[in-house]
């Protein structure tokens, strides 16, 4: 299978740039060709071995299963992570999220300063912050013991000096002020918005990750920012990804909580994505 077939066959699926996306992606990462390299002719040059694993991997996108789990990679923040289906695939939205902390807390100092990441998944949050900035200190919470394993690993690759903890965001143990800056990317998806979204995300990534009752969207930013009001420093920040259809509803709730200095930042799609309140 050539790279003009591989994207071929998956273009009905994903239509024909996000299909050449995917192959490009393939060839390079699995069998280290670059585009040039394709043109030249070598993606025909693959051994029997390799173009068997091809049809296996093809066999899996066409199941519409994220090429990144396929591949067991992902890129964030110019780093590459290890991914799997018990953590959500990172994305551009929080890397944007990842940026502007940096830049408003760590970056151009040595003083030290804590971070704790709720919900760190395959710590793509927590791992880039503590390798960028060695002078932080950046602990990671997660519910799920093999997401931990994940990022466990994505800390070692990347020799980030990270403290990965098992924890509860509904239920965290209680503390004194000891954090800086508080980060999550919770669940925030609501399971009537299932609808609208895309079956390689619904059907391959974990929905503990991603959904919250239709009743309560809230639910996890009440939880961190309860959990805020006594673990943050005073003056502390907390820092969210958030839904952009409760963003008004999140501010009035933690106006109701005393925060305050609340911004609130547009993605690169310019919808309300991330949103940051001091203690």
């Amino acid at each position: 299978m050539t790279y003009n077939e591989l994207w071929r066959l998956l273009a009905p699926l994903y239509g024909d740039g996000e299909a050449k996306a995917i192959a490009r992606m393939v060839y390079e990462v699995r069998y280290g060709l670059s585009l040039p390299d394709i043109y030249t002719g070598k993606d025909t040059q693959l051994s029997a071995n390799s173009q068997a694993e091809l049809a296996r991997i093809a066999q899996r996108l066409l199941q519409q299963e994220p090429v990144q789990y396929v591949l067991g990679q992902a890129e964030f923040c110019g780093r590459v992570f290890t991914v799997n289906s018990h953590v959500l695939i990172p994305r551009p939205e929080t890397e944007e999220l990842c940026r502007w902390l940096s830049e408003a807390h760590l970056a151009g100092g040595q003083s030290p300063c804590a971070v704790l990441d709720i919900g760190t998944g395959s710590g793509c949050i927590a791992v880039t912050l503590a390798a960028m900035y060695p002078h932080a200190r950046v602990t990671a919470w997660d519910i799920s013991a093999a997401a931990l394993e994940v990022a466990r690993l994505n800390a070692k690759r990347t020799h980030a000096n990270v403290s990965f903890e098992l924890v509860d965001a509904l239920n965290p143990p209680p503390t004194g002020s000891q954090w800086d800056v508080i980060v999550s990317n919770p669940p925030y998806i609501c399971n009537k918005e299932r609808a609208r979204m895309e079956a390689n995300v619904l059907e391959h990534e974990p929905h503990t990750a991603l959904f919250v009752p239709d009743d309560d969207p809230l639910l996890f930013y009440r939880a961190i920012a309860q959990y805020a009001q006594t673990a943050l420093k005073a003056g502390g920040w907390l820092y969210y990804e958030i839904n952009p259809l409760y963003a008004d509803d999140l501010q009035r709730m933690l106006g109701a909580m005393a925060f305050h200095d609340m911004e609130i930042r547009t993605d690169q799609y310019g919808k309300q994505r991330m949103l940051r309140a001091r203690r």
